[in-house]
């Protein structure tokens, strides 16, 4: 591992970004943030609630994008009996970096009896951006969490892929405070050739999941698999450690967002009763 002293940004004196976001929500009444902490550039901001959607919360990042260097930490925490969804307000964009890589950590909590909703838009990896990012999930029996990932490898309406840089991801399920789910994928080196490789991405220009933690994930996994079938996506779904795992990718990332949205869109109203339709910042 290269010292981080010795990066290009640190010998330049680049400024970077150091922000955090913490939110806690709580039920009384009904669902409120009850705890709000942030430093630049990490912000969410609450919308007006609309009648039939549970609370809303919007992540942004006012630096429109990280660069090599940046590390920002987001820790999202949904008490006994509240409901809430968060969303950021565009895509995130990893921006080139000099050798530094940009460092993201989230953490996501949904204590017994909560439902939580993670469905940020997509991460678009610039060509040559060096992203490092880990996700804590801690999810209580009797709590849920429905999630949504998806990752652009480049700017590709400006003809740019993703063919230089690096990309670790690192995903840790823990229920009950238990290791139930644990994945990890490193991208480095000769990044075109391996997402052009038949047993990598087989030449995929974006990739993602939608991972459904709850006591009754079981149940919805065949629907899944019909819906994913009938899309325009290379997709798969499975069942691991109680959580429903739904893998996508595909040579037009629309589609795959499009796919991806749908599924969360119905699950989020099977089970829960909520509209069959993503945030309303994802049409904007």
């Amino acid at each position: 591992m290269a010292d981080p002293t010795d990066y290009p940004e640190r010998r330049l004196g680049l400024q970077r970004d150091n922000g955090f976001l913490e939110v806690r929500f709580e039920r009384h009444d009904r669902t409120r943030p009850v705890h709000v902490a942030h430093r630049s550039p990490c912000r969410m901001l609450f919308p007006r609630q609309e009648p039939d959607e549970p609370l809303l919360g919007v992540f942004i990042t006012t630096s429109g994008g990280t660069a090599g260097g940046d590390v920002l930490r987001v820790s999202i925490e949904a008490s006994r009996g509240a409901t809430a969804t968060v969303t950021s307000q565009a895509a995130e964009k990893i921006y080139p970096s000099l050798g530094a890589p940009s460092q993201l950590s989230l953490r996501l909590r949904a204590e017994e009896g909560a439902e939580l909703e993670w469905l940020p838009q997509e991460t678009i990896l610039f060509n040559s951006a060096r992203l490092e990012r880990r996700v804590e999930l801690d999810v209580a029996p009797g709590g849920s969490l429905l999630a949504l990932d998806l990752v652009v490898f480049g700017r590709l309406a400006r003809g740019e892929r993703f063919t230089a840089g690096a990309l670790h991801d690192v995903w840790r399920l823990r229920r009950g405070g238990r290791l139930t789910w644990a994945d990890a994928l490193d991208l480095s080196g000769d990044v075109a050739a391996q997402i052009a490789n038949p047993a990598g991405f087989g030449g995929a220009t974006a990739a993602g999941l939608v991972l459904l933690v709850a006591d009754d994930a079981a149940a919805w996994v065949d629907e899944a698999r019909a819906r994913l079938s009938r899309g325009s996506s290379r997709a798969g779904v499975t069942l691991v450690g109680g959580a429903l795992v739904a893998r996508a990718l595909g040579a037009e990332p629309a589609h795959v967002r499009r796919d991806l949205a749908d599924l969360a869109s119905w699950l989020r109203a099977a089970r829960s009763g909520h509209p069959a339709r993503m945030p309303r910042f994802w049409s904007i």
